[in-house]
């Protein structure tokens, strides 16, 4: 593939979260023209980006349309992020956040575009209905997370048939070494996040581990392959990033310092001839250094140990609702976001997480995926765990 120059256009969805802003900064390393801009509420921020960037076109919350309007006169300005997925661009990078994600990733795919992809509920919650948007419209997938695209370079010139295992790690968040008594924690400290720079969703998902979970899900509906055939040790160094066991006893692993910014360029580098169904690895030509990380180190010690799940039951409920397949992914979201809010807003404790959620997974009908019984379920879902919220979650 053409590395990506000056010449060269990337869409950000999500331009004003954690991902969405580092993106931003390899645009501006690498002099990418940045085409079209995606934000939610924050105006200022956004009003900042577009300032350096001069993107044609910007999308915001239908909430603030009007101020946006206003603020960006003689600029095209939207409510739709779809609208912008389907510009003619060289890489859409989605870091939307949430569900809200999910339909301008339909759309690019349909379009035909490199989607380099930060959204893990697109391929969580409705994995089969993007493989089919792609395969409808020839659309390519690479994931941003440090993970699957450690994962995607340890496949790179492999096949997937000699895979035996993948293997995620995690650093075991903020309370990996205690307390051993949960139920006390706040947010304050489930935010003290020792190795990422991530938003609070999932900070707050690292330190239960259904972060960990969710990667789990993604992993296998990106690269086809059974839950058994994913596993997750705790990685406290958070150096290496992924590994690949393969059926002759070897393994290859990818690590590298703790820098977002190198799995967004890869992703970046690699989207233009990305995947197109699971699996599908082709590998990138790679860019341009990212930051000061060619004198990297490789010294100090690394450890592994597995994860604590009955500390962490969240872990085990996402292989529950990944194996249950249907809409369980889709309750399991829904009511992991719900409980989340309502943890950070002091409403429910910490131990109180896995408790809503696994009460939601109860009571979930089953029931085939389609784009209208996802909506149907995600909205049931967060429904009745705000119920859930409101009456004190019991066990």
């Amino acid at each position: 593939m053409t590395q990506l120059g000056q010449d060269n256009r990337i869409t950000v969805l999500g331009s004003t979260g954690s991902i969405g802003t580092q993106t931003l900064d390899i645009a501006r390393e690498r002099g990418y023209r940045v085409t079209a801009l995606a934000a939610g509420k924050n105006l200022d921020l956004l009003a900042e980006q577009v300032r350096e960037f001069g993107p044609d076109v910007v999308s915001v919350d239908e909430g603030v349309y009007a101020q946006a309007r206003e603020r960006f006169a003689g600029r095209t300005v939207v409510a739709d992020p779809s609208a912008l997925a389907v510009l003619e661009t060289d890489v859409v990078v989605n870091a939307m956040s949430g569900l809200i994600g999910l339909a301008p990733t339909r759309a690019a795919l349909e379009a035909g575009q490199a989607v380099a992809l930060a959204t893990k509920e697109a391929m969580v919650t409705a994995a089969h209905l993007m493989w089919e948007a792609a395969a409808k419209g020839g659309g390519r997938v690479v994931p941003i997370d440090s993970e699957h695209t450690g994962v995607f370079q340890c496949l790179t010139g492999e096949h997937m048939a000699d895979v035996a295992e993948v293997i995620l790690t995690a650093s075991g968040g903020p309370f990996r070494e205690g307390p051993a008594d949960l139920s006390g924690v706040g947010p304050e400290q489930a935010l003290r996040h020792p190795s990422w720079r991530m938003g609070p969703k999932v900070t707050i998902d690292s330190a239960t581990l259904m972060n960990k979970g969710l990667e789990v899900m993604e992993c296998a509906s990106l690269y086809g392959l059974p839950l058994s055939q994913v596993g997750v040790v705790i990685h406290p160094q958070s150096l290496i990033h992924a590994a690949v066991r393969f059926r002759d006893g070897s393994l290859k692993a990818q690590f590298g310092p703790t820098d977002m910014r190198l799995p967004i360029a890869y992703a970046i580098d690699a989207a233009p001839t990305g995947m197109t169904r699971p699996g599908d690895v082709r590998g990138a030509r790679r860019g341009r250094e990212v930051g000061p990380h060619l004198g990297w180190p490789m010294r100090g010690e690394w450890t592994f140990s597995a994860p604590d799940q009955e500390r962490f039951p969240c872990l085990a409920l996402a292989y529950r609702a990944g194996e249950a397949g249907g809409l369980s992914p889709v309750a399991l979201n829904a009511a992991d976001e719900v409980a989340v809010d309502a943890f950070l807003a002091g409403q429910i404790g910490f131990l109180d997480i896995p408790r809503l959620i696994e009460r939601v997974l109860d009571e979930t009908p089953a029931g085939t995926l389609t784009w209208a019984a996802l909506a149907d379920t995600d909205g049931w879902a967060r429904a009745r765990a705000r119920e859930l919220c409101a009456a004190g979650v019991r066990a």
